[in-house]
């Protein structure tokens, strides 16, 4: 695996024209922005039950992403191009620590991993994105950072995950907002190589992969505060996903009160809907489903908020013979259930129900501003398994310190910590602190 040196993620050739024949036009400057974080972050978990090694991951790293943002040039049809260059840095890392010592092709908790099974001492990308915009019409082409309900990229450690392909977005019509789009790769969080995408059950060194993933969307702002959502993605060869929601939020004499309902119906798609394909490869992980996609989940999130605070429960019910399936290549990866919190053990197993219980609170109103805390538990039950339902729980703990006047403008601390217990014998108990410091500086 290279890890050392910046590799360009596959554009279109629009990026070389838009940067050859554009560069002074005005717009492309004018509404350009850049920014560069800073991330220092350390990471340990403690795996508390279980006989694999390691039973202890630790490693501390200092990661620096650069965004430039440009504009667009002057005219009916608009040219741009956007650029995120990154970096990481070990800091400090061992064997015993690392995870993963024997997957050069998954890596570690946090780095890549070397030829010797060791974190590599650095590893970066360049990811370049070409677009072009015909009156509200948005046309993306490279590098991508999706946050959709089919698709979402995982920025929890020290550099986020990226995507390689197109997306078009529409806002030509009043409150309505249309999205298309197609992956062909991933670049996860603790790498600097493009991969082929899959699913978990599927994405180890003997599963299968895809380079096909499309979707397709609506976000429909029926009133100010109601917006209705219909989003349909399809891992070519693996699943295909409906998903409806609805965001509501009233206003009440005292405080406001959000609704969030999520729904997502999954079946298999091409060769996972045979046992031929599955045999081959083509698997999701699930109870007596012989590895084919089968799921529907229903969720609800019920937030009420008053000055600082905001009291949220919720409940999640999963149903069929599989596991919750998105795109997940085993070395990092996230999802849009309101139970993927911070262990990534997300709750999302054949036949789970999940209540979570949330309380958020803003320290502004009672005069200490940039300062905010979050707690959450969530218990879920019901597991298929041949021992029987099985259950568990996560409570996570986040406090943030943003600063708030100079010279410490744009630095903040965060700690997060995290237990996970579980009956389930794949999975392993677990007590976690992360710390984040992180800066951030807008040149312009």
């Amino acid at each position: 695996m290279k890890t050392s040196v910046f590799q360009a993620a596959p554009a279109c050739a629009c990026v070389l024209l838009a940067v050859s024949s554009v560069a002074q036009a005005e717009g492309f400057i004018d509404d350009a922005h850049a920014k560069l974080e800073a991330r220092n972050v350390y990471f340990n978990q403690d795996n508390r039950s279980g006989p694999a090694q390691p039973s202890k991951l630790e490693e501390w790293g200092q990661g620096f992403i650069l965004n430039f943002t440009s504009g667009y040039t002057q005219g009916p049809v608009g040219v741009g191009v956007d650029a995120l260059g990154m970096l990481g840095i070990r800091l400090d890392s061992g064997r015993g620590t690392h995870g993963n010592p024997n997957s050069v092709t998954q890596g570690g908790f946090v780095f890549p991993t070397d030829s010797d099974g060791r974190a590599v001492s650095d590893f970066s990308s360049l990811g370049l994105t070409g677009k072009v915009r015909v009156a509200k019409t948005e046309l993306k082409v490279g590098t991508l950072m999706p946050r959709l309900p089919v698709v979402v990229y995982n920025d929890g450690r020290l550099l986020p995950e990226t995507f390689q392909g197109w997306q078009a977005t529409s806002k030509d019509f009043d409150n309505l907002t249309l999205i298309g789009g197609r992956l062909s790769g991933v670049k996860s969080r603790n790498s600097s190589n493009n991969e082929d995408l899959a699913i978990s059950g599927a994405g180890g060194p003997a599963g299968k992969r895809s380079n096909q993933f499309y979707y397709a969307g609506v976000d429909y702002t029926l009133r100010p505060n109601l917006l209705l959502q219909y989003y349909y993605g399809d891992l070519e060869d693996f699943y295909q996903q409906h998903f409806v929601g609805l965001v509501h939020t009233l206003a009440l004499p005292v405080g406001s009160f959000k609704t969030d309902l999520r729904f997502f119906d999954s079946s298999s798609d091409g060769r996972n809907g045979n046992v031929a394909g599955r045999a081959e490869g083509y698997r999701s992980t699930g109870y007596h489903n012989n590895g084919e996609v089968d799921n529907r989940v229903l969720a609800g999130l019920f937030t009420y908020s008053l000055g600082g605070h905001a009291v949220s429960l919720g409940y999640q019910h999963l149903n069929g013979s599989s596991d919750f399936p998105f795109l997940n290549q085993g070395d990092g990866s996230a999802t849009y259930l309101i139970t993927d919190r911070q262990t990534g053990a997300r709750f999302q197993r054949a036949g789970e129900n999940t209540w979570v219980a949330q309380h958020a609170f803003n320290f502004a109103t009672v005069g200490l501003p940039g300062l905010t805390s979050q707690v959450v538990y969530q218990r879920g039950g019901d597991i298929k398994s041949d021992q029987g339902p099985q259950h568990e729980w996560e409570r996570d703990v986040m406090l943030t310190y943003a600063f708030q006047s100079k010279p410490l403008t744009g630095f903040a601390v965060q700690w997060r910590n995290a237990m996970l217990r579980s009956t389930v014998a794949t999975q392993r108990d677990l007590d976690e602190n992360r710390l984040y410091l992180t800066y951030t500086h807008a040149f312009f």
